[in-house]
């Protein structure tokens, strides 16, 4: 113990750290003591996932200092070093599946007997020795691949124990656990600090920081803006400390909300899959609802189901009141439902192909006859597309893979459009791309808007949700928030938090 308490495990003292012209962080840092779990916070983009790379070896800062116990980190080469020091357990596991719990607490370790062969004998041993001592209920035999995501990840913090590591990083560990395991969880997590690890926690769960741990750090624009004491923190102070104070109310009269008499467009009515239960949303004519919520709150399946991306187990989904198949993307299309996919890399463009390959994959039937696609027809259709979307390209025949990522995400627009949709549903339209395209892509929604166009927009930014009319809240599964336009920055987020701000 010294003046300020326990010993600091790690430091980052003074970070800069930047990819191009976009600065990552700048100037920024955190202190995590001996025995403590320590919260890291922030909204997308704060810096925290840079943050946790330079923390584990995994990049280097272009300014600042990592320190473990007091010393300077080791050289980004020498990983066994970094492995002693700090470990870092995922969202995703890193365990091979196909090998035992056993071989994968000693990977690239593995004991050896006579004649330097493994001593398969010796590593299972030592694995139930580990799993013992760390209270880790699993077999050392069991496949990897068989285990539940709780035990998987309890076998991964039982690797890092095993090398000697006291430092943990846990991103995001609940976002596939159900109450129960996350309980489980904070269990194993209280009982291991007793013994003197330290954890740095990342989560978008506000509530789970008050649950399990001490200390909070809030990143915010790439810099730190405060660390405190969890128990003295108020969560309406917390949410202000992460969203800031800059243009914190959306202005309902810029909106221009559609008359009440607008025909009804979209109705979803108490759909229910594994993501979500008893969903229930409508869309009229002209209006644009933003649909929002944390990783694992259901938001984006809502949105894929209605653009017959996702098959939900039950309900109902009409579009200018006929019913839709559900997770049948051609009946979506022949409802008249046009779809910017989450992620454009995966499910929005084919790089090979050209531009106007690319835009007009959901019109082929309509360039030209007998199943011969006309190119004439098809490069006319594109340079309409290229110049009604501003996108910069050489011409049609370009390949897509040549552009910037604004106007790959603008050739996936263009393809949503191509059929002249009824609905546009737009899944996480602005990731991935610089400022000036993101106001050309967020402008589509005042266009279709004007167009009589229902848009539904799926984000967690909150410059994005601002184009919308109202916006819908999502927690685990559930709508839980409607907000019409004029909601607060610190008004929305408490609530995709999941934090009720009157529980001081």
């Amino acid at each position: 113990m010294n003046a300020t308490g326990p010993r600091p495990v790690a430091e980052a003292l003074g970070i800069t750290k930047r990819f191009g012209p976009t600065v990552a962080l700048r100037d920024a840092g955190i202190t995590i003591r001996s025995g403590e779990s320590h919260a890291l916070v922030g909204r997308n983009g704060a810096g925290k996932s840079t943050l946790v790379a330079i923390l584990t070896g995994i990049q280097r800062p272009d300014s600042g200092t990592v320190r473990f116990d007091g010393e300077r980190a080791p050289d980004l080469a020498d990983r066994e070093a970094w492995q002693r020091r700090v470990a870092c357990v995922y969202q995703h596991p890193t365990v091979f599946r196909d090998l035992t719990v056993a071989e994968n607490l000693f990977v690239n370790r593995y004991p050896a007997g006579r004649g330097r062969a493994i001593s398969w004998r010796r590593m299972r041993r030592a694995a139930r020795e580990v799993l013992d001592e760390w209270g880790v209920p699993v077999d050392e035999n069991a496949p990897a691949g068989a285990l539940g995501v709780e035990d998987t990840k309890m076998v991964e913090i039982a690797r890092a124990l095993s090398r000697g590591t006291r430092f943990i990083v846990l991103d995001e560990p609940t976002a596939q656990l159900d109450s129960r395991a996350i309980e489980r969880l904070f269990t194993h997590m209280r009982r291991l600090e007793k013994a003197g690890v330290t954890f740095l926690f990342i989560s978008h769960h506000l509530e789970e920081v008050y649950a399990v741990c001490q200390a909070v750090t809030v990143f915010r624009d790439a810099r730190r803006i405060t660390t405190a004491p969890v128990g003295g923190l108020r969560r309406g102070d917390l949410i202000e400390a992460m969203t800031g104070e800059r243009g914190t109310a959306a202005d309902p009269d810029a909106i221009g909300a559609p008359p009440a008499d607008a025909p009804l467009v979209v109705r979803v009515d108490r759909l229910s899959g594994p993501h979500f239960t008893d969903v229930s949303l409508t869309i009229r004519a002209g209006e644009a609802v933003g649909l929002t919520g944390l990783a694992g709150s259901g938001s984006h399946q809502v949105a894929e189901a209605l653009a017959g991306l996702y098959r939900p187990d039950s309900g109902r989904i009409e579009v200018l009141g006929r019913p839709v198949r559900l997770g049948s993307v051609p009946s979506a299309l022949a409802a008249g439902v046009g779809c910017v996919p989450r992620d454009r890399h995966y499910e929005g463009l084919v790089p090979e192909l050209s531009v106007a390959e690319n835009a007009s994959m959901t019109i082929t039937d309509r360039l030209g006859r007998l199943g011969v696609i006309s190119t004439r027809a098809r490069n006319a259709f594109a340079r309409r597309a290229i110049g009604d979307l501003d996108i910069r390209t050489d011409g049609p025949d370009q390949p897509v893979s040549g552009l910037s990522g604004g106007n790959q995400q603008k050739v996936v627009v263009a393809r949503a459009l191509a059929t002249a949709p009824d609905v546009l549903v737009l899944i996480n339209p602005t990731a991935g791309v610089d400022v000036k395209s993101k106001r050309s892509l967020l402008s589509f929604i005042d266009r279709s808007r004007a167009a009589g166009r229902a848009a539904l927009l799926v984000s967690d930014e909150l410059a994005d949700l601002r184009r919308c009319d109202r916006v819908l809240v999502m927690f685990k599964g559930a709508v839980t928030g409607e907000y019409a336009a004029g909601w607060t920055d610190h008004q929305l987020v408490a609530s995709i938090e999941g934090v009720t701000l009157s529980d001081e």
